[in-house]
Formats: C-alpha cells, sequence, structure tokens
C-alpha cells in the first residue's frame, strides 16, 4: 500500500468512524450483552448470575406458552403474508391501468400504511367491537350472527390478520413500481399470439415482478416474527387467565414477541427474555434460509 493509499484509507476510516462508533455502541454491543445475559439468570436489579444452557432448556422442555406463542407467531405468517401480497399485488394491478382520477386512488390507497400503527390500532378496536363495532352492525344488517372478533378466540386472530390487510399500501407501491417495469412488448406478443389475460398475467406479469414478490415476502416474514405493537393494544385487558395482560382471549394472540415482552419488561426476566430473543432469531434464521433454498421460481432481468 501506498502513502497516498494510506492516507485515502485513513481518511476514509476518520469519515467513518462515527457510524462505526455508533455500530459498536448501540448495535453490536447490545447484541453480544444479550448473548451474555442469556446465559445468566439476570432481572436488572442484581448482578447477572452465570447459569449456562438453563434459560434455553426451561424455554425448549419446561415453559408451557412456547410452543403456543410459536403457533399464534406461525399462523399470522402463513395467513397474513401470503393474503397481504396477494391483496397488495391486485390493487397494484389496479392502479397500474389507465383510469381517471388514478393520482387520487393511489393516494387513496396508500395512506393507512403511513398512519401511526398505535392510531390503527385503537380505530380497529372501535371497528370490531362486537356490541357497537361498524362491521358488526353492517353484518346485522344483513342478517349474519355478528362474531366476537378480538373477544372470541376462533376469530381473534383472523381479525388481526384483518387489521393489517388495511395497511397494505407500501407493499403495494413496491409492486405498483415492478409492475411498470414489464416491457409492454412481451405483452404485445402475446397477444399477437393470442394470449388471454389470464395467461399473460401467469407467463409475463408474474415471473417479471418475481424478484419484488420474493423481496416482499421476506420483508413480511421478517415483519410476522416481529409482530408487537397491534397485538398489545388491541388485546390488553381481554384474557383474565393472563392477568388481563395483552394476549387474549385464551392466549390465542400471545404472538411471540408479546410473550418475551412480558418477560422482559412485566417479570423482569432479562436473561429468559435474552434466550427468547436467541431462538427467536434461530427460527426466523432458519425459516429465511427455507425460503432462500427453494426460490428457484425468482426470475432476474439476466435471466430473462
Amino acid at each position: 500500500m501506498t502513502r497516498q493509499e494510506r492516507l485515502h484509507f485513513k481518511n476514509g476510516l476518520l469519515f467513518a468512524s462515527p457510524w462505526i462508533l455508533g455500530f459498536c455502541i448501540f448495535t453490536l454491543g447490545p447484541i453480544v450483552a444479550s448473548f451474555y445475559y442469556s446465559l445468566c439468570s439476570y432481572n436488572v436489579v442484581r448482578e447477572p448470575i452465570f447459569i449456562g444452557l438453563e434459560n434455553y432448556r426451561i424455554l425448549l422442555f419446561e415453559d408451557p406458552h412456547f410452543l403456543k406463542t410459536l403457533y399464534n407467531t406461525l399462523y399470522m405468517m402463513v395467513f397474513g403474508v401470503p393474503l397481504s401480497l396477494v391483496l397488495a399485488f391486485s390493487l397494484a394491478a389496479l392502479l397500474n391501468t389507465d383510469v381517471r382520477f388514478l393520482s387520487f386512488f393511489r393516494t387513496v390507497f396508500y395512506l393507512p400504511s403511513v398512519v401511526p400503527v398505535v392510531a390503527v390500532a385503537i380505530l380497529w378496536v372501535w371497528i370490531l367491537n362486537p356490541e357497537y363495532g361498524c362491521i358488526n352492525a353492517l353484518l346485522a344488517t344483513l342478517g349474519v350472527n355478528s362474531p366476537g372478533w378480538l373477544t372470541d378466540p376462533a376469530w381473534s386472530k383472523p381479525a388481526l390478520i384483518l387489521t393489517n390487510l388495511w395497511g397494505v399500501g407500501n407493499i403495494m407501491i413496491i409492486f405498483l413500481a415492478g409492475l411498470q417495469q414489464v416491457p409492454q412488448s412481451l405483452h404485445e406478443a402475446a397477444l399477437v399470439d393470442g394470449a388471454n389475460r389470464l395467461q399473460r398475467l401467469w407467463n409475463i406479469t408474474l415471473p417479471c415482478i418475481s424478484p419484488v414478490i420474493f423481496f416482499n415476502l421476506i420483508m413480511g416474514v421478517i415483519a410476522s416474527f416481529q409482530y408487537f405493537t397491534q397485538v398489545y393494544i388491541m388485546t390488553t385487558g381481554i384474557s383474565p387467565e393472563y392477568g388481563g395482560r395483552a394476549g387474549g382471549p385464551e392466549g390465542s394472540t400471545l404472538v411471540y414477541a408479546l410473550y418475551l415482552y412480558q418477560h422482559a419488561f412485566q417479570h423482569f426476566q432479562m436473561g429468559y427474555a435474552s434466550a427468547m430473543a436467541w431462538i427467536l432469531f434461530l427460527i426466523s434464521l432458519a425459516v429465511i434460509y427455507v425460503i432462500l433454498k427453494t426460490s428457484g421460481w425468482v426470475h432476474y432481468a439476466e435471466e430473462r
């Protein structure tokens, strides 16, 4: 390395040092600390006591709610993510046509995604109220028996998924950008060959935007494992068997992130919560790995 190259390298490190310092203090440091605490009995007030893998053993083999929270989280992912992708793609396809007031409709469908999550959750608590909610009022006028939504274990998770579907505007925008990059010449050639709309969708549009679908799928899966705010706000006080804490009714909405929060900030079991966080990381990593290994359906531009 020449003297000039060493000078450029030194200047580069100096310019990058604020970010490097911030990363080490606020990101890397907490990650390392959480792994150490996961091997300790730690309640914030007292010094951590090293206990090895005991937290992991209790979580995996003795915790009565571990499998239930994992099931609830996977339920939200398996049903919520595909529905969000289908709805967002459908809206993007409709908004990719030449219709009047197109900018207005794009804005209307995108707006819910920029509303604060807390405000959305409070709004949907009112909408889904079994006594005076507007959805049940509409169903009553149609002669349909109104479900309890958030108070019924059979409907609580579908109700949360419905809440998430209302805010797919950000995914819709990404799909819309992808649809506008599909070469129009391919559709024109398919029309000449006699392909109908469904055939063009399946053989041209979907393969061309498969990287966009793949990106939204990965981001949706990651967001599902971090699902917390809506369920915390919308289900607090519903479940007496959990001390009135969020996660009801009957623990049907007790997702993994919420259970982790309860151990960390309600029971102050920071060591146990850190172990839960690392188990969640490993599960997320395994799911993402499976998705990456089965991504043969994704076609990139250089492959087409």
